[in-house]
């Protein structure tokens, strides 16, 4: 197993990040929660808000207003995909924006065939796997968000969407078995 380096952020989405109709529909970072720990089950990710109440995260299917649409109830990211985004499109892009539920610190930008056999969380009490890696694809109201504007020309959307492809704007993922299982910012990630 290579190591991939250490979690530093975990989050949920409290709701969608999307608002809007049509061609007014725009990207809103806003609804997302930190916390130090994220507990991962097979229908998505919740964690406590700092009121000790339970917050599911929106990709979860047991959210009330789910985004859930498949593959996506799980997803991580790497620092450097950040690094790469805000050098594209500018330091407007803060760590998280993205949506994730686990950022990864690397100086790498880490491409699907490297995490596709899954990765490995080495927590205090065992190792978390999570498996079925895909690309998360990146949407048209991110893209207009990563180029700071809402107004921006269709040939500008496309270029982004194509560079936000690919992985760099993350990968969805499952967690493997049935047990729910905690990470904490720290634990360190494995390439399976």
């Amino acid at each position: 197993m290579r190591l991939l380096g250490k979690i530093v952020r975990l989050q949920v989405q409290r709701a969608s990040l999307k608002s809007g109709e049509g061609e007014l529909r725009a990207y809103n970072p806003g609804p997302l929660m930190a916390a130090q720990e994220l507990t991962l089950t097979r229908t998505g990710a919740c964690a406590f808000a700092a009121d000790g109440l339970l917050t599911v995260d929106i990709h979860n299917s047991a959210h009330a207003q789910t985004k859930n649409g498949g593959p996506n109830s799980l997803s991580f990211v790497f620092t450097g995909h950040y690094t790469a985004m805000q050098a594209r499109f500018g330091g407007h892009l803060p760590i998280g924006c993205a949506g994730e539920n686990i950022l990864i610190e690397s100086e790498e930008v880490i491409s699907l065939d490297q995490v596709a056999r899954g990765v490995a969380i080495e927590t205090g009490k065992g190792r978390v796997v999570l498996e079925k890696v895909i690309v998360a694809r990146p949407c048209s109201p991110f893209s207009k968000f990563a180029i700071g504007k809402t107004g921006a020309a269709t040939a500008e959307v496309k270029a982004a969407l194509q560079f936000l492809d690919q992985g760099m704007r993350g990968f969805y993922c499952e967690l493997a078995g049935e047990a729910p299982a905690t990470v904490m910012v720290g634990d360190r990630v494995f390439a399976v």
